[in-house]
């Protein structure tokens, strides 16, 4: 078995060297550290390491709802990041419940060296409960109304419900519909901010009937769909505001044997794992989900291994609306605000890409690449 004294010697430094790379520490030769641990195979006695520096080599990671894939792809990107810093990921799930929320974090609290935490609800104590817990922190996804003492990572949430807003009422839309998420979270909040102000942009308004709002799981979004298709003037475009929700809308769609996009289009916030192997490929709202929980985890092993109380930092991520084959022009043949008939698959604007999945996002211009 390999021994730090193995990797010192195959990477050309000190085992000083070596082991202030492992606690998360910057040093000069990092990368060929990384690759005598990599080649070695080496992994470090993580309970000699915890008497000595009093750390336990765990992180609490608490999400709202492990059924969620964008949060499988989330927890994909903090185990990557985690990699060859000695640290392992606990992962519990609060069930989008406050309750049960608090009593995770009571439960972790003393056996983690630092939280990684989605919240439930802004409104709840868990910032507080993080204060009390003593380690580093950091906010994924969401945010607490007490949190601004706490690091971040978000996605433009507004940015990119707008965009989804502007790109069916340019194909021609009037009659537009939204599923929203619970509006005490961030995403609820942001998302709805955003896609009224989409409508805005275009001299449109939200109607009340149009004007749902689900809890985020697959159910919600089947029942509202199918609330909004038996109204007297059905919408014929929907904007759903997380991937579970759409597939709730879908199956609705279906079920009452409702064409997509011909009868009803329809755009989700996320995309899905298959979504561009659906029938019709799924228009979406796409965000950089595994690079958000790479990014949230940087931050808490920078926490970690400075031990410096700076000021907490505030990571927004961009959106993208990819368009693919889910909206088209309304079925009486609306135009959009030029004049001319949409074309629903081939418009491109800033902050618009078509076809397949991007697999990275920038704030520079639009990338096309292979899908998942």
């Amino acid at each position: 078995m390999p021994t730090i004294y193995d990797v010192a010697d195959r990477a050309g430094v000190s085992t000083a060297t070596v082991s202030r790379w492992l606690a998360g520490q910057p040093v000069r030769a990092a990368e060929a550290v990384r690759q005598a641990v990599e080649q070695l195979g080496y992994r470090p006695n993580q309970t000699a390491r915890s008497l000595k520096s009093g750390r336990r080599g765990v992180i609490g990671v608490v999400v709202p709802d492990v059924t969620n894939p964008f949060f499988a792809s989330v927890v994909k990107g903090l185990e990557q990041a985690s990699r060859g810093f000695g640290y392992r990921l606990l992962l519990a799930n609060s069930d989008e419940s406050a309750d049960l929320e608090a009593e995770v974090l009571q439960d972790l609290t003393g056996r983690v060296d630092g939280f990684i935490l989605a919240p439930a609800h802004e409104q709840d104590r868990a910032g507080a409960q993080l204060r009390a817990a003593g380690v580093p922190a950091v906010l994924l996804d969401r945010e607490l109304s007490d949190g601004e003492d706490f690091d971040v990572v978000l996605v433009d949430n507004e940015g990119g419900a707008r965009r989804a807003a502007e790109h069916l009422v340019c194909l021609g839309h009037t009659r537009i519909a939204m599923i929203n998420g619970p509006g005490d979270t961030t995403p609820g909040q942001g998302r709805r901010k955003g896609f009224l102000a989409g409508l805005a942009g275009k001299d449109q308004e939200l109607e009340p009937a149009y004007d749902l709002v689900g809890n985020f799981r697959e159910e919600s979004g089947r029942q509202l769909a199918l609330q909004l298709l038996a109204s007297p003037h059905p919408p014929t475009a929907i904007f759903s505001a997380n991937n579970l929700m759409t597939v709730g809308a879908l199956k609705a769609l279906q079920d009452m044997r409702i064409r997509v996009p011909q009868d009803v289009s329809i755009v989700g916030f996320d995309d899905l794992l298959l979504g561009s192997l659906l029938r019709p490929p799924l228009t979406c709202i796409d965000r950089p989900d595994v690079e958000q929980g790479a990014l949230a985890m940087r931050l808490l092993l920078s926490r970690l291994a400075d031990g410096v109380l700076d000021d907490p930092r505030r990571v927004v991520l961009e959106t993208r609306l990819l368009v693919r084959e889910s909206t088209g022009a309304p079925a009486t043949g609306r135009t959009s605000d030029s004049g001319s008939t949409s074309e629903p698959n081939r418009r491109l604007d800033s902050g618009v890409t078509t076809g397949k999945r991007p697999s990275a996002l920038t704030a520079a211009g639009v990338r096309t690449a292979e899908g998942r």
